[in-house]
């Protein structure tokens, strides 16, 4: 028995090692933790149960059944952060630079499976060279595997990838599909095709940095959500990022203990909007004030400014959190700020999360630019999105409300529960001058006339009253008040019930 045992463990040592101490030694070299690093900084401590072990490739191709490392260049496992269940696997790049084989895919199928069926969040850490060339089609086959699963567990349980490394080629797909991607500054990246593939064939000379790292994809194409400095600090916000979340699509294990008080005034609020309509202000100092001990997890930071989504708590329960930002194009949706809305609106209303919108939109951004781009079908996704949305929906008009992007910000005509408006919103369908310049064109030279009748489009529309009178807003509350009201339309829609009319699915204007 004992000698058994023995050989059991050296099994084990040999697994832990992965590829080698001179190969942990290079990836430590590079400011990387190896992967089995990054699954004990993540979970909760001796929390980590590990899964094929010992599973290994079946290949024979190229000399690589001369090359048989226990695990096959992936961990996969479960285990617990904050006492919450959590599936994890950790792409090792120190075996066959972690690029993923038939038996690689088979592991982390497996793993998604089993999510799937306890109901789990799914977290794949991604450090990998790409596809195992000496596999050929097997390798490919592979990674169709995962993305299938990848689809089916969309929407059940949450899915995010956290990029550590390389993800190049094909595996950049599956991240693509998850939820949420995150990225470590200077390390990781994503690409479909590298730089010297971009050299031969478009002759554009770019370094992988500029092509698909962090920066690049946090502020330019959108694809990631954050970006980290390093590994540690990565995976310390991951862990506070799936704090926020449900395990799946049918609970509600995310709620805290609130010890900020739910009806706490914020005088500071009622001057914080200028009195020029013209003067930007920061919503994110509104969010920050109203939300629980001012904790407010931002997504997308550094793309499309003009609104801003992330995850807060009110009264100790998750909201998702949709705001447009005056500071940056004087808060108008354009084509990015309305997929970016619109991709979180949808993932909130998968897992339940209620949302909390708080609009000065002056309308959608003008131009041909824009047009050329599709912003009629972009600027749809996200009326589509709070339309679809079921969740308890409470939405606050900070300022201005113009025209059509008045009714995609989760107005009342969006089945929106609660819409309040501060003193200060305006609700029209475009600005006084801008009105007055169209309805009296013929009167243009009268300058006194227009000044007057401008003042006289003011007085009627630049207030929340004529909306009020209709019932299209709920109440014009006082904005230090806005804490205390938003928590108490949370607390009284817990017990909202709304469903779709069956479909298979809707047709989203993609």
């Amino acid at each position: 028995m004992q000698e058994i045992i023995k050989q059991l463990q050296q099994k084990r040592e040999q697994a832990y090692l992965g590829g080698g101490q001179s190969r942990i030694d290079k990836q430590h070299a590079k400011g990387k933790l190896t992967a089995r690093e990054r699954i004990s900084l993540f979970v909760d401590d001796g929390s980590f149960e590990e899964i094929d072990m010992y599973k290994s490739h079946r290949c024979t191709e190229f000399g690589m059944d001369e090359q048989n490392i226990p695990g096959d260049g992936v961990i996969i496992g479960h285990g617990t952060v904050y006492g919450k269940t959590v599936f994890v696997y950790s792409q090792d790049f120190t075996v066959f630079g972690g690029s993923l084989s038939e038996t690689h895919a088979q592991k982390i199928c497996k793993l998604l499976d089993m999510a799937m069926k306890m109901g789990a969040p799914v977290i794949g850490i991604n450090d990998s060279g790409g596809a195992r060339i000496q596999e050929g089609v097997d390798s490919l086959a592979g990674y169709a595997e995962v993305f299938q699963r990848n689809v089916l567990a969309s929407g059940v349980v949450p899915q995010i990838s956290m990029i550590m490394g390389p993800c190049a080629g094909g595996a950049v797909y599956s991240p693509a599909i998850t939820d949420f991607i995150f990225m470590v500054c200077d390390t990781s990246y994503m690409f479909v095709t590298g730089p010297d593939v971009v050299k031969t064939v478009t002759h554009e000379i770019v370094t992988q940095e500029e092509l698909g790292g962090a920066t690049t994809h946090t502020s330019k194409s959108g694809v990631a959500d954050h970006a980290f400095e390093n590994d540690v600090e990565a995976l310390i916000q991951l862990r506070k990022f799936i704090s926020y979340l449900p395990s799946n699509n049918r609970t509600n294990d995310n709620a805290v203990v609130c010890n900020d008080p739910v009806d706490r005034d914020i005088p500071a609020l009622d001057v914080l909007v200028p009195d020029n309509p013209n003067l930007p202000y920061d919503i994110k100092h509104v969010i920050e004030k109203i939300v629980d001990d001012a904790d407010f997890f931002e997504l997308m930071s550094d793309h499309a400014k003009n609104i801003v989504i992330g995850f807060a708590r009110m009264a100790g329960k998750t909201v998702g959190v949709v705001a447009n930002q005056p500071m940056v194009l004087a808060g108008c949706l354009d084509i990015q700020a309305s997929i970016k809305a619109a991709r979180f609106v949808r993932f909130c209303d998968a897992f339940n999360i209620p949302l909390l919108t708080l609009v000065d939109v002056p309308g959608f951004l003008p131009g041909t630019s824009q047009e050329y781009g599709g912003i009629i079908k972009h600027g749809a996704k996200l009326l589509f999105a709070y339309a679809e949305a079921t969740v308890p929906k409470v939405t606050v008009i900070t300022r201005k409300a113009y025209g059509g992007a008045y009714d995609v910000m989760s107005s009342k005509h969006l089945r929106g529960d609660f819409n309040y408006a501060w003193p200060t919103a305006e609700i029209a369908v475009m600005g006084p001058k801008g009105a007055v310049e169209i309805i009296f064109r013929q009167d243009m030279n009268d300058e006194k006339l227009i000044e007057n009748r401008t003042e006289e489009y003011r007085q009627k529309f630049a207030n929340p009253f004529v909306a009020s009178s209709r019932g299209f807003v709920d109440d014009v509350i006082m904005p230090h008040g806005t804490r205390r009201r938003v928590c108490q339309a949370l607390k009284l829609l817990e017990a909202k019930q709304l469903e779709n009319p069956w479909k298979k699915h809707g047709n989203m204007p993609l």
